[in-house]
């Protein structure tokens, strides 16, 4: 009965996920449509799809498992993925809209005027992020559809990667804005419901306070992370939110700098109801399926129903969160798929809307293979990974291409490509040596804490080195990107980030 509701689940998901797609492509005509939804999603709704696209695997299955895991240390995932929202907020969104760029490589190309190399470098390190990001997804897929339903580990990323093409494909953003919006209120029941249904069961068992007393024992017996890991995941957690390029996306859809702050300001509130769940959940999940930890902590949430519940309504309830689960692969995969073929569209295909669907083709296919070629990490630690490497590489390109007018495009690549063979050699090497606790083993497992720090101060130093290389226009492109506007022009009006 399990697999058979849980099938039933799937299948729902990906049937609603595709007619809400095929409803959006009646609203896209344009190229504009396809890239950023002509600039035209309210803030509510616009709150709502990045809800959807920000709450993946990681944070859907993998915050429970990592606090079952790691006990109080892991609460430190969720609180670094919701403070990161706010550093948008106060950093980044309006001005990263007001730059009316379509992409990331279109705002470094605006900022620096026209550098070809940095422009190249940025989209192959977009490339990067984005199929970096979407592995973990597919292997969420796998471990849930096998455990679920007992079908092979791979059709799971088949499915989401089928799903996610022809949603894209579709109606392009368009499409991916109601598609998206829709699966975070799904995403959202479907843990409400059976976080509600397990607390009315256990709480009378845990209401006397000498239980509740050993729970919190329980809880703070788990061993942690040190001082220096919690440092390198926080900083990795705040700083790369700032440079996902599925989430920066989303910003370019609202009409103005000022819907943008305020759709953060939204998806802050949205994003702290959600993370209340799979944290409660992950209290639950230490009483009730501690021996997952040794081996499979990321089941955690797919697992607890069928522990505390018998019969019919466990079946039911495990249903739902399967449901739930496949919703946040597809939301997240179609997000990173969009921002993919945004920027392989514009690189290689001049920008066209035949381009931008072979992109999203070229998106998907890749990490499908990877994922089944390779095993899956914890979630919650491969998606850190991945923060870890976008704050040392897109996170300063941002933050100091919007507020520090004399970052040059020399620095800028400097500082990204030494934040990225720093990070990215010491992950690799990490995954070489043996696992224990020295300090060495910890600043390779963890790198954010001074790769991140040593590519902000690269590109200070490179141009500061050469301040006759500060752009020639940076105070125009400076008051664009800071000045609030007062009425709205689209790009095709004012000839920046045009797309023919």
């Amino acid at each position: 009965m399990t697999s058979i509701l849980s099938i039933l689940a799937l299948v729902t998901v990906s049937l609603a996920t595709m007619l809400i797609a095929f409803f959006g492509l009646r609203l896209s005509r344009t190229t504009s449509d396809f890239y950023v939804a002509s600039r035209t999603v309210k803030p509510w709704w616009n709150a709502s799809a990045i809800g959807g696209e920000y709450l993946s695997a990681a944070s859907f299955l993998g915050v429970a498992g990592l606090i079952v895991l790691s006990g109080q240390s892991g609460l430190w995932f969720p609180i670094g993925y919701t403070a990161g929202y706010l550093m948008l907020l106060l950093f980044v969104a309006a001005p990263l809209r007001r730059s009316q760029a379509y992409t990331i490589p279109d705002f470094a190309q605006i900022r620096f005027e026209d550098s070809v190399p940095l422009r190249k470098i940025t989209t192959y390190l977009v490339v990067i992020i984005c199929w970096l990001y979407i592995v973990p997804q597919m292997h969420g897929a796998s471990l849930t559809l096998s455990i679920a339903t007992g079908l092979p580990g791979w059709v799971g990323p088949v499915i989401v990667a089928a799903v996610v093409c022809l949603t894209v494909v579709s109606g392009g953003m368009r499409s991916v804005t109601f598609v998206q919006a829709f699966q975070y209120w799904f995403k959202l029941a479907a843990l409400v419901i059976p976080t509600l249904f397990v607390l009315f069961q256990v709480m009378p068992e845990y209401s006397v306070p000498e239980r509740a007393a050993a729970v919190a024992g329980q809880l703070e017996s788990i061993g942690g992370m040190s001082l220096y890991e919690t440092i390198s995941i926080i900083l990795a957690l705040l700083f790369g939110t700032l440079g996902l390029p599925h989430v920066l996306v989303r910003f370019y859809t609202n009409p103005s700098g000022q819907a943008a702050r305020t759709t953060t300001a939204i998806v802050l509130c949205l994003l702290s109801v959600f993370y209340l769940l799979p944290t409660t959940l992950g209290v639950l999940g230490i009483l009730y399926t501690q021996d997952l930890a040794a081996n499979n902590a990321d089941a955690t949430i797919l697992l607890l129903p069928q522990r505390i519940f018998d019969g019919f309504l466990a079946d039911l309830l495990t249903a739902i969160v399967v449901g739930g689960a496949f919703a946040a692969f597809l939301s997240t995969t179609s997000g990173l798929a969009v921002s993919l073929a945004g920027a392989l569209s514009q690189e290689f295909f001049q920008g066209t809307v035949r381009g931008f669907r072979i992109s999203t083709v070229l998106a998907t296919a890749l990490p499908v293979l990877i994922a089944l070629l390779t095993n899956s990490l914890a979630l919650a630690g491969a998606i850190g990974n991945v923060f870890a490497f976008t704050a040392s590489t897109i996170c300063p390109l941002l933050l100091l291409g919007i507020w520090w007018r004399s970052l040059t495009a020399r620095g800028a690549i400097a500082g990204m490509l030494v934040g990225a063979a720093s990070c990215g050699l010491a992950l690799l090497g990490s995954s070489m040596l043996p696992d224990n606790d020295s300090l060495w083993v910890l600043m390779l497992r963890q790198p954010a804490a001074w790769s991140v720090p040593l590519a902000f101060m690269v590109m200070i130093l490179v141009s500061k080195s050469n301040p006759r290389r500060i752009p020639a226009k940076v105070d125009r492109v400076m008051a664009l990107l800071h000045v609030p506007e007062r009425s709205y022009k689209s790009p095709d009006e004012t000839g920046v980030g045009r797309i023919d």
